[in-house]
């Protein structure tokens, strides 16, 4: 079991950046891809960024490629999704997921989630 907690939304402007955390709680978490998520109001919920368990390889929706970096501090047990450039269309519940597959990078099919973050960019 992984529990996930994120945090670091806010409402900035286009153009803006900023940083998202996962904090796990559990001795697993470098065992584990991760993964960011985000569900728009009316939309279905899309992948965003993924990690392999030891930080190794990424992988990115063409949406928010070379845009948005995804990291992880395994000793810290947490994730980060570094997000440059926001534009209005990525405005979104941003949610971090766990893998129980640890060496890949998936884009569905996580087994743990946490509530979300809310991140509103305005134009």
């Amino acid at each position: 079991q992984v529990h996930l907690v994120e945090s670091g939304g806010g409402l900035v402007q286009a153009g803006a950046s900023l940083t998202l955390s996962c904090a796990a709680a559990g001795r697993t978490f470098s065992t584990h891809s991760m993964g960011w998520c985000r569900q728009a109001p009316g939309k279905e919920r899309e992948f965003v960024a993924s990690i392999n368990s030891n930080g190794g390889k990424t992988a990115y929706a063409n949406s928010v490629k070379g845009r948005f970096t995804v990291s992880r501090d395994n000793v810290k047990n947490t994730m980060y999704l570094q997000m440059n450039s926001l534009k209005p269309e990525d405005t979104a519940l941003y949610s971090c997921a766990a893998h129980n597959v640890p060496l890949a990078t998936p884009t569905q099919g996580y087994d743990y989630w946490g509530q979300g973050t809310q991140v509103t960019v305005s134009s």
